[in-house]
């Protein structure tokens, strides 16, 4: 007995369809006929996507009420999605990280880039944590969940559903176990000779930031022999690997006692409890203490949430970003090592690097720019969506 045919959805004369043939994975709402049959689809629905001479264009998940209202997950207008389409795209995911990490701790799925849109998946250990932050991945959330215990052998599968990206697809905010059973506590993972502590259930996003893995070594690079101050800090990013790598003091500053504490238990664990130290309170506040007090570090490292997660933002966000280099910039020592980071998609890289430079004139210092990181490889880059490629991190002798 032969499958229900698709719904059919099509695009409108105003789509870009030549970039959305080559690839680029996003249908806004302007571009969608949204009729009253499109509209009464179901949010998550698998449907054709033809041009607007009929002809198809791929397969597509349709969320009629988002901005985004369509998200292509299939070129093939032939494809079946289900359990075995989703094997095949994890196998794929799979089979890099193997090739670049030794130990079973990584993004697995890097949502559009990995051929999966709004789907992320980070590995720790036996463990996975998945966010399902676009409709149609939550609809096939059973057949995911099959699909990534047979791939990965993992036996515990965590729903995380604090992402804003769920909101924004008109879905739920409620946590769940999908499979075996949340750790009972933080779960250690190595990194860069580090030891972090991830709570995988009470933490941020999915416990443990692993983006920054690159950006964090070159880091601790700087700071051999140095002190170091490492400013919204989490779990202890740049600190612990600061530490790892030679540092002779970290200070770690994060707004959350919570994170702090993990991160002091990462220290514990690595022996490196004597020379890490830290202060909880608001960045900013902790910035402008610190230079009041005329604290001096070989290596001073920021590393904000994102202050301009949306264009609507940008300006305010660029605004900050000058205001972290400023202040951040007068507490590193004479030939000392400045790290800048932002994971706002919305500020390009040129933007935040002219920010970062009209924050560190406007502190009376003088900047060499050393490097420019992005997230590791384990967040790979897919090249037709700009907002793939997040993350940025400057690193700069003064």
């Amino acid at each position: 007995m032969s499958a229900a045919p698709l719904p059919v959805v099509r695009l409108t004369p105003k789509a870009n369809l030549r970039a959305i043939r080559r690839g680029f994975p996003w249908i806004y709402a302007n571009e969608l006929v949204l009729d009253r049959r499109t509209k009464a689809l179901a949010p998550g629905t698998v449907a054709l996507l033809e041009d607007t001479e009929r002809k198809p264009v791929g397969l597509v998940g349709v969320t009629p009420a988002s901005k985004i209202a369509a998200r292509m997950l299939d070129r093939d207008d032939q494809a079946e999605i289900g359990r075995d389409w989703l094997a095949t795209r994890l196998r794929r995911a799979l089979e890099l990280r193997e090739r670049i990490y030794d130990a079973p701790f990584y993004r697995l799925v890097h949502a559009e880039a990995d051929g999966m849109p709004g789907v992320i998946i980070d590995r720790f250990g036996d463990t996975c944590v998945v966010q399902p932050n676009a409709a149609w991945a939550e609809l096939l959330l059973p057949d995911l969940t099959q699909a990534l215990a047979d791939v990965t052998g993992v036996t515990n599968i965590l729903k995380n559903a604090g992402s804003r990206g769920r909101s924004l697809e008109g879905l739920d905010d409620a946590d769940a176990v999908l499979l075996g059973s949340a750790p009972d506590a933080p779960v250690p993972v190595e990194m860069n000779g580090a030891t972090y502590m991830a709570d995988l259930t009470g933490g941020q996003k999915t416990g443990l930031f692993y983006d920054q893995r690159p950006n964090q070594e070159f880091a601790a690079r700087l700071a051999r022999g140095q002190s170091v101050l490492d400013v919204f800090s989490h779990v202890g990013g740049f600190a612990l690997a600061a530490l790892a790598g030679g540092a002779t003091s970290a200070l770690a500053v994060d707004g959350s006692a919570p994170a702090l504490a993990l991160a002091e238990e990462g220290a514990r664990r690595m022996g490196a409890a004597d020379r890490f130290a830290i202060r909880q309170g608001d960045a900013f506040s902790t910035l402008d203490a610190l230079g009041q007090e005329n604290a001096r570090f070989g290596v001073v490292i920021c590393d904000p949430p994102a202050f301009a997660p949306s264009k609507p933002a940008l300006d305010a966000g660029l605004r900050a970003y000058e205001k972290v280099a400023r202040l951040s910039a007068p507490l590193v020592a004479e030939g000392g090592y400045l790290v800048l980071c932002s994971c706002s998609h919305a500020a390009d890289l040129s933007s935040f690097t002219g920010a970062c430079l009209r924050g560190i004139g406007r502190a009376g210092r003088r900047a060499q720019l050393l490097r420019t990181g992005f997230a590791g490889p384990d967040h790979p880059l897919m090249p037709q969506l700009a907002e793939s490629g997040y993350l940025k991190a400057l690193a700069f002798r003064l």
